[in-house]
């Protein structure tokens, strides 16, 4: 018998748990005497936490498990631009300096949702992840990798584009604009709550050493 439920944070996502009902059998127990459920109800509250736990992973294991877009990318190659103002507005994302042709590769297994040529983005992909909790943004691309398309199903690790600098990005200065969103439930792909790429591109590139 569950009699509540409690909301715990677990990584970028909150669930609802449900705690188990006292058992009377269980109440009392002689291993935590004069405390209501003793050591049956605190097993069973932390089952329930476990499987939420595993429950979560499945929604955020995508960007656990991202691989930097551009190969052999170093730490030094990283700077956090999340709240500066470029053009007006704030950024939300992070530009990765790169010679012109240089491969793109998609951060995470999933769907290539929208390919969008965008007047301040230039040559763009929209890349779901697999559960389709969250949108990988790649910007100003010179070109797509032969045979890309809306709706195909790429792996990560997979060449998906090469840098650029097309859009309102500078000639002479070609590099990847790559965002993350985390989708609201109606999976709009020019929609979602912006998540700073910096911290988690550095978790990837300390992976790959």
């Amino acid at each position: 018998m569950l009699s509540a439920f409690r909301r715990v944070t677990i990584g970028l996502q909150v669930v609802a748990i449900a705690i188990p009902a006292e058992d009377p059998i269980l109440d009392g127990s002689s291993l935590a005497p004069g405390f209501r459920g003793g050591l049956g109800l605190k097993l069973r509250a932390c089952i329930a936490v476990f499987f939420a736990v595993l429950l979560a992973a499945g929604a955020t294991s995508s960007i656990l498990e991202l691989t930097p877009p551009i190969s052999g990318l170093a730490l030094k190659d990283l700077r956090d631009s999340f709240e500066e103002v470029h053009n007006g507005h704030r950024h939300e994302a992070i530009d990765i300096m790169e010679p012109r042709g240089t491969p793109v590769h998609a951060v995470v297994s999933g769907t290539i949702r929208k390919l969008f040529p965008s007047k301040p983005g230039g040559n763009t992909i929209y890349e779901f992840d697999a559960a389709g909790v969250y949108c990988y943004y790649y910007a100003h691309l010179d070109s797509y990798a032969k045979g890309l398309h809306e709706g195909m199903r790429v792996e990560r690790g997979d060449v998906i584009a090469f840098v650029g600098s097309t859009g309102d990005a500078d000639a002479r200065a070609p590099h990847l604009h790559f965002e993350i969103h985390e989708l609201g439930p109606e999976k709009l792909w020019w929609q979602g709550k912006a998540l700073n790429p910096y911290p988690v591109l550095v978790d990837a590139v300390k992976q790959t050493r």
